[in-house]
């Protein structure tokens, strides 16, 4: 997968240079010359990784800083600084920038650089993703699978082997009216011989459990048939 690059440099010989090395190693490129069109590009684009540089024109490389870490955490920006800017370097980074490079810089260091840190940008975005794939929610629900954790109303919820794995159940089929004899064989298994309301005495140790400030129960009684995960009453 090639990868892409936004060049945001006032001084147009090194972002000629800077552009000419990116796309010799593989990279694909976009140039900007101020702060203003590099936020410009950088809002209708989508980049794997910033080459920032900090004394621009029309805007402080900072204030572009700022404006790209107030609508995302995740596109790496690597800072390219002069010597003489020691606390800018300490903003940057205190701002949001993975990393920075002072002029001059050898072309190869920046280059590790830019591969180490993109890198390691996929790795995170790799282990979000498979965070994600075990999140189930619906509402204001959301249980994650890996680590069984329950969260109701951004409240934790501990829960019984037996009740996680009901209230699972409803999670898994969201808005959808179910028997207690489906409810049974997914949860109970299909050699259960018991009483078909310990259902209902489950549902109901679930519903205490997620009481909160919700005047709506988040698991409703379909009477005569069974139960449904649905948030409201009128919800379709």
């Amino acid at each position: 997968m090639q990868h892409k690059i936004l060049i945001i440099e006032d001084e147009e010989n090194i972002a000629r240079v800077l552009q000419l090395e990116m796309e010799f190693e593989g990279y694909e490129t976009d140039v900007a010359h101020t702060g203003t069109s590099g936020l410009i590009k950088y809002r209708e684009g989508k980049f794997d990784l910033i080459l920032l540089d900090l004394m621009l024109p029309e805007m402080h490389g900072l204030d572009v800083l700022k404006r790209i870490r107030a609508t995302e955490q995740t596109t790496p920006v690597i800072l390219l600084t002069a010597k003489s800017e020691v606390e800018d370097k300490v903003k940057g980074l205190d701002l949001g920038a993975n990393d920075y490079v002072t002029k001059p810089f050898e072309i190869d260091e920046l280059l590790a650089r830019i591969r180490n840190t993109i890198r390691f940008s996929k790795q995170r975005e790799k282990i979000a993703e498979q965070k994600d794939e075990h999140l189930l929610s619906y509402g204001h629900l959301s249980i994650h699978e890996h680590t069984r954790e329950v969260v109701y109303f951004e409240k934790t919820i501990d829960l019984t082997p037996r009740e996680y794995d009901l209230l699972l159940f409803l999670l898994k089929h969201p808005k959808q009216v179910l028997t207690r004899e489906q409810i049974l064989e997914a949860v109970w298994g299909f050699d259960y011989f018991g009483d078909t309301n310990v259902v209902d005495v489950y549902i109901r140790y679930i519903r205490q459990k997620l009481n909160s400030s919700n005047s709506t129960p988040i698991i409703q009684t379909v009477r005569g048939v069974g139960y449904v995960l649905k948030e409201s009453p009128h919800e379709t």
